[in-house]
């Protein structure tokens, strides 16, 4: 039962928009009806600036990082951990608070992670820094540190593959219509 309570715990915390409340609390454009139409903290940087872009990032990592805590803090094992991570980055793809509709969901998976496995987030900002260093497209960094992150969970820690794995399928899912862009030459760059 504290398996239930624990998921749907994870999935709710995942489902509040950082973005949503931020841009509310800023009276700024909701970011669901303004530039790319994506709840996160990269369209809230392009559409109502770095404050608020911080905040949503804030609280996009807070969110995930809160529904692993309280699974490590109830005692619950690695991979029950692991699945959590999974349910509330499932939130934040698919808010029950917004209609099914939410972000891509690379902040709350990192936030998760930096709770659920430290040195896996390590190399997932490292991944998604240099990329986006070298490429200045915050799509393209997310999506390539998607692809890579199943290949170090399962030299690090094989007990969260599938959790991670499927987190990650998930985020590149998510990505479709960037991938479309950046085939096309059409994604943009910072």
């Amino acid at each position: 039962m504290l398996e239930f309570w624990l998921l749907l715990c994870a999935y709710l915390l995942g489902s509040f928009s950082s973005a949503v409340l931020v841009c509310r609390a800023m009276g700024l454009p909701d970011p669901r009806l303004s530039g790319s139409g994506n709840p996160g903290a990269t369209n809230v940087l392009r559409t109502g600036g770095r404050e608020a872009a911080i905040l949503t990032l804030a609280g996009d990592l807070g969110k995930g990082a809160l529904a692993v805590l309280l699974a490590v803090l109830s005692g619950a094992s690695l991979q029950l951990q692991g699945w959590c991570l999974l349910a509330a980055v499932c939130g934040h793809l698919f808010p029950f608070f917004s209609s099914l509709r939410g972000g891509k969901g690379v902040a709350t998976t990192l936030g998760a992670m930096l709770v659920l496995y430290w040195p896996l987030a390590l190399i997932q900002l490292a991944c998604w820094g240099t990329l986006f260093a070298l490429s200045r497209i915050s799509s393209l960094a997310s999506i390539a540190t998607a692809l890579l992150t199943p290949v170090f969970c399962f030299l690090l820690l094989t007990e969260l593959l599938l959790p991670v794995g499927l987190t990650c399928l998930l985020l590149l899912l998510r990505h479709s219509s960037n991938i479309r862009k950046l085939l096309s030459g059409r994604e943009h760059r910072f």
